[in-house]
């Protein structure tokens, strides 16, 4: 200001227009002293003050000081003022603790407080970490009961952003329908409420809905442990071997091992429980299934496939477990099983239009999607979706590259698949599917070819497990990190070398 040829260099005075005068005195005191007390009181004017004044070591000691104090009571506006200082970190920041701890933020009095349109924001929102989505409309409808004269009239489209089918049957009868607001609202009652009970009604009218109606939120920011369950040793041999990682502290630990050696195991993870299913013991292919409490360190078993196969995928979709494909000692599967964690049983749905083993399968927008994989002559690219509401397969867009043993994940609106092997080589070459423009596209190459690699998403990035790089097993891991475009080592398995399963078990915060 006073060394370039502006205006202030000329004045004798200057006003300093919305600056904290005990602010700017501990600021100059900063500036002779290094030395500035950050607290409760302060904190908010010093931020303000150093931002003015481009002390940006100070900016970012208060950014610090809020972020480690956020609250379900203050996140709220620990945002709305991160967002006016243009402090990108700490918006981040309380923006997923906010999306982390949603069902505490809904009942405080910065919620209550809101604007509309960061109602519906917050409602439309993906990144909910809830355990039903009743507890949306919960929020909403406390909302609305705040300031009912001014606010009613918003209530339809405030309940267009909740995905009332996801609601329990019973739900929608006694609570959303008896709510004396939808009661009074024909749009409401016969719009939303009839498509919600429709969709449990008739299942034949499922696919006409949009798509966000029907797909369960998930809050990617939470991070969650990841388990790498059997797989082989250096010498090829079946291990019935667990070890947990922890991506905050990069270590991995041993855990309690399987009752049952597995390789080319499928994993699962359905309310904090992991399923160790099907796979190879070193001599024949299995259709047992266990299951691992990580409350009480232990395995159970539990009811069998009905088919036995290994290298099959597996995923989780609406609490159900359903496995895609595998191989059973003697051919490549196109069945497809799903299992109900609540009744103890598989039933057999719709197969798939190819028999495929080793593919690769992930949750993708509210679908199933098994890409590549082996028929027992040749090795696809071709890509097919099931849609659980219809029981039927469809084609997809193939990928650029055929692939079989690759990892496939899904982060946000998009889909990775990461190494395997395309009949001449091992790959470390990585591709990615838009949601948006429905196309693939390569992606950054990981540091070290894998086949037989596991891909799994927490905490906003990937993590590519162990593997096969032509001439010996793996017990390494790479990071994908979407913002930096970059695959990164992290900390290698401790007991592992090779093809493991991995699940992942979101940890809930604090």
């Amino acid at each position: 200001m006073f060394t370039n040829d502006m205006v202030e260099c000329k004045q004798d005075e200057i006003l300093m227009q919305g600056m904290d005068p005990s602010a700017l005195e501990a600021l100059i005191n900063f500036a002779y002293s290094g030395y500035v007390a950050i607290d409760q009181q302060n904190v908010q004017s010093l931020l303000i003050g150093s931002s003015f004044l481009q002390l940006q070591n100070v900016k970012d000691a208060c950014c610090s000081f809020l972020q480690e104090r956020l609250h379900p009571k203050n996140c709220l506006g620990v945002r709305q003022f991160a967002e006016t200082m243009m402090c990108t970190t700490l918006y981040d920041s309380a923006n997923n603790f906010l999306h982390q701890h949603f069902v505490e933020v809904s009942v405080s009095e910065e919620f209550l407080g809101l604007r509309t349109e960061e109602v519906l924001e917050l409602v439309g929102c993906d990144e909910l970490n809830i355990k039903a989505e009743e507890q949306v409309f919960e929020a909403v409808l406390a909302w609305v009961h705040h300031d009912r004269h001014r606010r009613e009239p918003l209530l339809p489209e405030l309940l267009s952003k909740i995905r009332l089918p996801l609601c329990r049957p019973q739900f929608l009868a006694d609570r959303v329908q008896q709510e004396e607001l939808v009661r009074c609202c024909h749009k409401c009652r016969w719009d939303l409420v009839d498509e919600a009970k429709d969709f449990h009604l008739m299942p034949q009218r499922r696919p006409h809905l949009p798509v966000f109606k029907t797909r369960q939120r998930c809050c990617t920011s939470i991070t969650g442990l990841i388990y790498a369950v059997g797989g082989l040793n250096s010498s090829g041999d079946s291990l019935n071997v667990v070890e947990v990682f922890d991506p905050v502290g990069n270590f991995w630990e041993r855990c309690q091992p399987m009752k049952t050696s597995r390789s080319r195991v499928g994993v699962a993870v359905v309310n904090g429980l992991l399923y160790a299913i099907g796979g190879c013991d070193g001599q024949s292919r299995l259709s047992t299934v266990e299951v691992y409490n990580p409350e009480t360190d232990s395995w159970t078993h539990v009811s069998s496939m009905n088919s036995q196969r290994s290298a099959m995928g597996t995923l989780v979709i609406d609490g159900h477990i359903y496995v895609c494909g595998g191989y059973d000692g003697k051919s490549s599967l196109n069945s497809v099983e799903c299992y109900s964690p609540e009744s103890d049983r598989w039933t057999v749905v719709t197969e798939m239009s190819a028999s495929r083993s080793a593919a690769g399968v992930t949750v993708f927008d509210g679908r199933i999607f098994v890409s590549g994989g082996y028929d027992g002559l040749q090795i696809f690219n071709t890509v097919e979706y099931y849609n659980h509401h219809t029981n039927r397969w469809h084609p997809a867009a193939a990928m650029m590259n055929k692939r079989c043993r690759h990892g496939a994940a899904a982060l946000g609106s998009h889909m990775y698949v990461a190494g395997g092997y395309d009949g001449s080589g091992f790959l470390s070459g990585a591709e990615v599917f838009s949601s948006a423009s429905g196309q693939w596209s390569l992606l950054v190459v990981m540091n070290t070819r894998r086949s037989r690699v596991s891909l799994i998403s927490t905490s906003g990035c990937l993590y590519a497990v162990g593997g096969y790089d032509g001439q010996s097993n793996l017990s390494s891991v790479e990071m994908y990190n979407p913002e930096t475009n970059r695959w990164t080592f992290k900390a290698p398995m401790v007991c592992h070398e090779g093809g493991v399963g991995v699940g992942c078990i979101p940890l809930q915060p604090a």
